[in-house]
């Protein structure tokens, strides 16, 4: 198939507009707290991964608990987790430099999956349901894959609005033999 139609053009990006906007929020939902409890008027606790990291399962749990209990190093996560889901949600919603966006994403995905995999088939704590192998963070991990290997920034987003700016400009040479030739 040497050309998607129009319809699944269109499929594409709304799926890496989606998965944009599910990064962004994450990532600003983190951010933007501490919130305010409506009933006392008080700030309400700093986010954290620690919390998160110290109760992983998956084959890096020891790593992920050493991680968790180290104070330095979990500032550093902290920071990082929320400005980096954020920056791969603004990348995939905009369609800039969607490729390493889809990169971000497929790592952060990867983390969160070997953090807590769903071997059990039995309900986890903060998940609705029960899983076997599969769960959300594999089904989006292969979506972002999908919008990986179609290359949806060259359908539409500032990606695709880049390299036809870029294709617009004369190259460097080119320019400098026209100047040459025009004072001959």
């Amino acid at each position: 198939m040497d050309r998607l139609s129009p319809a699944q053009q269109w499929s594409l990006v709304a799926l890496r507009t989606i998965v944009g906007w599910h990064f962004l929020y994450e990532g600003f939902y983190k951010l933007a707290l501490p919130g305010w409890a409506r009933s006392t008027g008080r700030p309400i606790v700093d986010w954290t991964s620690s919390g998160y990291l110290a109760t992983a399962t998956g084959p890096l749990g020891p790593a992920f608990h050493r991680l968790a209990q180290s104070p330095g190093l979990m500032h550093a996560v902290d920071i990082m987790v929320p400005v980096g889901l954020a920056l791969v949600g603004l990348s995939l919603m905009l369609g800039l430099l969607t490729q390493i966006g889809c990169g971000g994403a497929i790592a952060f995905l990867t983390l969160f999956y070997v953090s807590a995999p769903p071997f059990s088939g039995l309900p986890q704590t903060g998940a609705e349901g029960a899983y076997l192998l599969v769960n959300k963070n594999l089904v989006e991990l292969a979506a972002v894959v999908v919008v990986m290997t179609f290359r949806t920034g060259s359908i539409a987003g500032l990606d695709l609005l880049w390299a036809g700016m870029r294709r617009q400009q004369p190259a460097p040479s080119a320019a400098a033999s026209q100047l040459s030739g025009a004072t001959r």
